[in-house]
C-alpha cells in the first residue's frame, strides 16, 4: 500500500502536486527523451561515452561515494524511475534498497520493473520513519525541491539543516550520504521558464549544502560538473528532436516545444556558469 503524500503548511519545499506537474508528464514521453534506464539527472561522462554509459557511471559514482556496495540497507531519496535502486541490488550487492518519490507514475514504473529487494514509497522523506537505520543514503536531483522560491535565506538554510538532521537520524554510525544537486553559482533571479517547469522549487547556492551539513556530517568531497550537465541536456534535446512527432502525439506541440526550450535554456545556464551541477559526499560524524 502506498502512502498519500501530504505537505503541511509549515513545511518548506515543493508540494506533491507541484512535483507531479512535471514528473507525471507521462512515462511514454520521458522514454523518448531519456536513456533506457529513464535517468532524469546529470550523467557522468568519460571520453566519448554515450548517454547510457555515462548514466551508469553516474550511478556507480554515487554508490561508491556513499559506501553503499555490499551493505544491507540503502535509502534513495528522490528515486525517480528506480535506476539507482536497480543498480544497487543487481550490481552492487545491496540486500534491500528503499526509494522515496512523490510521483505516482514513477512509483508504479518501479513496481512494474522492480525486484523483491526493492521497496518504493510515495512519501516525503520527512514522513519516512524506518524501523532500522540505513547503511548509506543517496539523493540525486531531489535537493532542488526542498525549499520554495522567495524563502528567507536563514529559513532556507534551516530547511537544508533539517534534511541533514534527518539523514543523521536514520543513518548508521559512520554512514555516508552522496548528494547531487543543481546549484546557483551566485544569487540570481529565477528564469520564467524554469519557474513554470519546476513550480514552488528553488536551487541552493553551492556552499549551502556544506554549511547545512556542519555539525552532523563531515564533507568528504565536492565537485562541480556543470559541463557534464550541458552535455547531458544536449543529448536529451537530440533524443527529443529525433522523436519529435511521437512526443507531439503524446503531450501536444506546445508542451513539446516548451520542454525543448527548457532543455536549451538550462544548457545555456550550465555552459555560461550561471548554474552548477554539484556532487557532494558526506560522512556522519557520530
Amino acid at each position: 500500500m502506498s502512502e498519500k503524500p501530504v505537505r503541511p503548511a509549515e513545511r518548506t519545499g515543493a508540494s506533491p502536486e507541484a512535483i507531479r506537474s512535471h514528473y507525471d508528464m507521462g512515462n511514454d514521453f520521458f522514454r523518448l527523451v531519456l536513456d533506457p534506464e529513464m535517468i532524469y539527472s546529470c550523467a557522468l561522462f568519460e571520453g566519448d561515452d554515450d548517454l547510457a554509459t555515462a548514466q551508469r557511471r553516474k550511478l556507480d559514482h554515487h554508490i561508491h561515494a556513499a559506501g553503499a556496495a555490499d551493505t544491507a540497507r540503502v535509502l534513495d531519496i528522490g528515486c525517480g524511475w528506480g535506476a539507482m535502486l536497480r543498480r544497487l541490488v543487481d550490481h552492487a550487492g545491496v540486500a534491500h534498497a528503499v526509494g522515496l518519490t512523490l510521483s505516482p507514475s514513477q512509483a508504479q514504473w518501479i513496481r512494474d520493473n522492480g525486484s523483491p529487494k526493492i521497496e518504493v514509497r510515495e512519501q516525503d522523506w520527512r514522513d519516512h520513519k524506518p524501523e532500522r537505520r540505513y547503511d548509506a543514503i543517496i539523493s540525486v536531483g531531489a535537493f532542488e525541491h526542498f525549499v520554495q522560491k522567495g524563502l528567507d535565506p536563514t529559513a532556507k538554510l534551516d530547511a537544508y539543516r533539517e534534511f541533514f538532521a534527518y539523514c543523521d537520524s536514520v543513518l548508521a554510525i559512520n554512514g555516508k550520504v552522496s548528494l547531487q544537486t543543481i546549484a546557483y553559482s551566485e544569487r540570481t533571479k529565477v528564469q520564467a521558464l524554469l519557474d513554470k517547469t519546476f513550480p514552488e522549487s528553488d536551487l541552493p547556492l553551492e556552499w549551502e549544502p556544506i554549511a547545512a551539513a556542519e555539525g552532523t556530517f563531515s564533507l568528504i568531497a565536492a565537485r562541480n560538473d556543470a559541463d557534464h550537465y550541458y552535455r547531458t541536456l544536449v543529448l536529451w534535446e537530440q533524443n527529443l528532436l529525433a522523436n519529435y512527432d511521437k512526443a507531439v502525439a503524446l503531450v501536444g506541440k506546445p508542451n513539446t516545444d516548451e520542454f525543448r526550450r527548457y532543455l536549451r535554456m538550462s544548457a545555456t545556464g550550465f555552459r555560461g556558469g550561471m548554474v552548477s551541477l554539484m556532487r557532494y559526499s558526506f560522512r556522519k560524524k557520530y
